[in-house]
């Protein structure tokens, strides 16, 4: 049973603790595959992090030098965030930048354009950015193909969850960024990550809590889902330390007429 529909940050911000404490970070190889992309070095690049939550992203991009602002519509989401990260935060809509025109040299989005409005939100990152600078977005998701057990577990929750969105689904695919971003006149590129995460089963479990699918059920039908998810998990993973197959798709959009 699900809760009423709510607005995307209202249920995050509900699970921001969660979000915040098990959600996974992005591998070295996303960053180096950014750069590659978009011709921009981050050391010293100024970027707009759009829906940035609880941080992960903007953190990633911190570390390598950017200067970052953090956007996000979520009260709770940011508090999580400037509580760890030391930059300039903005509770805004990434539907309408608060920016001047050609202010940055990346826009970004990670695990969260597919929350916006798709003409809108690339439009305004269009305007954000400056001739040469590019428009990325990125989502970690798990890599089912590669191990039984979560394909299984993928199974499970598109069962359970009457908003599911992922790999047990038919014709499932990553958000149409690449698409949004081409209809806009920037020259894309794609291309896939992989990686592996090593994370106790505790935290696997809450992580599944953050995610809009799970959050939307009322307590006690997501109680029962992470009992059984436990049991089920913890047949494979009998001391409790999981090893999860990853994959993170990427897209950058670059003006026409930037540099080669």
């Amino acid at each position: 049973m699900t809760r009423a529909r709510e607005d995307s940050h209202q249920v995050f911000d509900r699970v921001a603790e969660a979000y915040d404490a098990a959600r996974p970070e992005y591998p070295e190889a996303l960053y180096l595959a950014l750069e590659e992309l978009s011709g921009i070095r981050l050391q010293g690049a100024r970027v707009v992090d759009v829906g940035a939550g609880t941080g992960i992203s903007t953190r990633g991009l911190l570390d390598r030098g950017a200067r970052v602002v953090a956007l996000d519509r979520g009260n709770r989401m940011l508090a999580r965030l400037r509580a760890r990260t030391a930059c300039e935060t903005l509770l805004a809509d990434g539907n309408t930048l608060p920016f001047r025109d050609g202010v940055s040299d990346l826009v970004t989005y990670a695990q969260a354009w597919h929350w916006l409005d798709p003409v809108l939100s690339i439009a305004e990152a269009v305007r954000v950015v400056t001739p040469e600078g590019a428009v990325a977005g990125w989502w970690n998701s798990v890599d089912a193909g590669k191990a039984d057990w979560l394909a299984a577990c993928q199974v499970r929750l598109a069962d359970s969850c009457e908003g599911y969105t992922g790999p047990a689904l038919p014709g499932w695919s990553m958000p149409p960024i690449a698409e949004a971003m081409a209809d806009a006149g920037l020259r894309v590129e794609e291309t896939w990550i992989h990686w592996t995460r090593g994370v106790l089963l505790d935290d696997f479990l809450t992580d599944l809590r953050s995610h809009s699918y799970v959050a939307t059920l009322d307590q006690e039908a997501m109680e029962n889902l992470m009992i059984r998810e436990r049991a089920e998990l913890t047949k494979v993973f009998g001391d409790g330390r999981m090893t999860v197959p990853m994959r993170v798709y990427l897209a950058v959009g670059r003006k026409a007429g930037d540099r080669p």
